[in-house]
């Protein structure tokens, strides 16, 4: 596995994300060496959902408000309904995510985490996977879907559900090395 050492990881999510979606990725960067961070436009916790009820409460690590894109290498966009859909409509965090497209910092989004790339218009153009009820949300925002377990395009890895998050992990700890992980100073 790569090493990542040092790379900030900031993960966008609110109450609702599919709990796997976070705890999995999380748990593969930061065995790579990723310093993570939740970060929400809640504070204190942020409950999951597991599948067909609600998960477990995860601390914030920062709140949205404090956050700052250019205090991280890279994005984790995870999905669940609830969540990305919270998010699309706020402001603030359709802004921070945005950010890292700008600055053409790696982002990885699983599942329905794709509505967030919507609304900061980082889909068009783009070819990508999601959970395939967005498929037609994805095309209509100008993004070339396709149904495969992991998508890499460019500076952006995207994967459909929790049985690809294997996969998903692999590309996402590839595609953030070579975004300067390794070795970087703390």
């Amino acid at each position: 596995m790569a090493d990542i050492s040092g790379l900030r990881v900031a993960i966008l999510v609110t109450d609702g994300f599919e709990q796997v979606e976070l705890t999995e990725p999380r748990k593969a960067l930061d065995e790579a060496g990723a310093d993570t961070s939740i970060v929400s436009p809640k504070g204190g916790q942020v409950r999951g959902w597991k599948f067909t009820e609600w998960g477990d409460s995860l601390p914030v690590d920062l709140p949205l408000d404090q956050a700052k894109p250019d205090q991280f290498d890279a994005l984790l966009l995870p999905g669940g309904v609830i969540n990305p859909d919270a998010l699309r409509m706020d402001e603030k965090a359709v802004a921070f995510a945005r950010a890292f497209f700008e600055a053409g910092k790696p982002v990885a989004s699983i599942c329905h985490g794709p509505w967030t790339l919507i609304e900061a218009g980082a889909a068009r153009g783009r070819r990508l996977t999601s959970w395939p009820s967005l498929r037609t949300d994805l095309q209509n925002a100008g993004a070339d879907w396709v149904d495969e377990a992991v998508v890499v395009d460019g500076n952006l890895v995207t994967s459909r559900k929790p049985d690809d998050i294997p996969a998903f992990n692999r590309e996402v700890i590839t595609l953030f090395a070579g975004a300067g992980g390794g070795n970087r100073p703390a």
